[in-house]
């Protein structure tokens, strides 16, 4: 449970229904003890903070019947001077530094070299994930992998930080080297209405009730195209049906929902998300945030540029008959798997979304393996006209950049 403060100032107490990843910076943590409160707001209510050491944080079994009515939170600097960081290690090959985050007074972020985009980090944290979900210790609750991270969520009774710690420590000197990892990959084929009618108008009410002059309005794939230095709309196309997106996180917005990144960085089309963001989103529009490319499993509020609309990723309205779909996985998408797309009109769409949601629909699923070391050495062969792609990509934002500091223009920085 994160007290949370976004580019807009706007503080968001995120519950156990919210999503596993997100955009929120996440400053404090409301003490384990104190989350009953919670469940206690109502609108109107207001909420005051009271600052608390980790080590000084009260545990639901030290609370008893004298509950306090502020809410104590952790803070990571300040309260405790070390940025939230509990302790530091190297991983077994030397290679990679490691570090042990604060989560509140119970959980454990583990991070995993510079912020980059880059996927042995995502490896080594796969690699951690299913060391723990082999030993499962006493105590471990839930694992949430990102793009370069592991979020361990334990019951402190059982686990509580001054054992958690060493314990990851200890298994990540037993860890492989990052280039050893081989995991399953299925190929996923998705169809793609591009520029799709309901995106049109998720553009148009956003432009009509939030912000009319934004750089991305009134069209999200001229504005990726000008970020990329692409010549026509066109080239957007056809990166877009020719990229194979690689899932790296599940939960970025809803339950489900996936962070992907294309495998080969030439198709990398990188962007700014909508600041505002939109007040309303298309189920299972498709968009382009940052590096990353993602599915809204249900329809709300979002801030990726759209290029489309699928079918859905999350089967939630009839029984789990769908081809693709399984009782304890009613989300359709897997850590690596690679998503294909293919082209199919509005009216298509509209028909394919109609089966899957009747539970008669298919998705072409083919088995395979992602092998990091093959992947590196597809990079290491394509390097001079990635490296060149790249720095033309990045000089086409650097100057959409310059054009917006001259309008006066603030959007958020995106994530390469």
């Amino acid at each position: 449970m994160s007290w949370s403060v976004s580019a807009r100032q706007v503080s968001s107490l995120l519950g156990p229904d919210g999503p596993s990843l997100g955009g929120f910076v996440c400053p404090v943590t409301v003490t384990a003890a104190d989350r009953w409160k919670l469940g206690q707001l109502a609108p109107g209510a207001t909420i005051r903070f009271v600052p608390v050491r980790a080590s000084e944080a009260p545990t639901p079994t030290t609370v008893g019947p004298a509950r306090r009515a502020s809410i104590p939170a952790v803070f990571s600097r300040g309260g405790d001077e070390d940025d939230g960081i509990i302790a530091g290690t190297t991983s077994s090959d030397g290679s990679t530094t490691v570090t042990y985050r604060r989560i509140g007074d119970d959980n454990v972020l583990v991070e995993y070299g510079e912020m980059r985009l880059d996927l042995a980090l995502r490896a080594r944290a796969h690699a951690l994930h299913h060391a723990l979900e082999q030993h499962r210790p006493d105590g471990l609750i839930d694992l949430t992998p990102g793009i370069r991270s592991l979020q361990v969520k334990v019951d402190p009774a059982r686990l509580p930080q001054s054992r958690l710690v060493p314990l990851l420590a200890e298994l990540e000197a037993s860890l492989p080297a990052a280039q050893d990892l081989v995991v399953p990959s299925r190929t996923v084929r998705l169809p793609l209405s591009w520029d799709d009618p309901a995106t049109r108008e998720a553009i148009e009410r956003y432009m009509h009730g939030v912000r009319a002059d934004a750089p991305w309005c009134p069209w999200n794939i001229e504005f990726i195209r000008r970020m990329n230095g692409l010549d026509s709309v066109e080239d957007v196309h056809r990166i877009v049906y020719d990229a194979e997106y690689l899932v790296l996180g599940l939960g970025d917005v809803y339950l489900g929902a996936p962070v992907a990144t294309p495998l080969d960085p030439r198709h990398r089309l990188v962007t700014t998300k909508y600041n505002p963001a939109r007040t309303w989103t298309p189920e299972n529009a498709v968009g382009i945030g940052g590096a990353y490319l993602c599915i809204y499993g249900m329809e709300g509020p979002g801030g990726y540029q759209f290029v489309g609309r699928t079918t859905q990723i999350w089967n939630h309205r009839h029984p789990l008959t769908a081809q693709g779909f399984e009782p304890e996985h009613p989300w359709l998408l897997r850590f690596f798997d690679r998503i294909q797309w293919y082209p199919v009109s509005a009216d298509e769409l509209l028909d394919l979304r109609a089966d899957m949601a009747a539970g008669r629909g298919r998705v072409d699923i083919t088995d395979g393996m992602f092998s990091l070391a093959e992947h590196e050495q597809f990079l290491a062969a394509n390097a001079e006209d990635i490296a060149a792609t790249r720095a033309a990509m990045e000089e086409a934002r650097s100057e959409e950049r310059e054009r917006w500091a001259a309008a006066g223009e603030f959007v958020r920085k995106e994530s390469a």
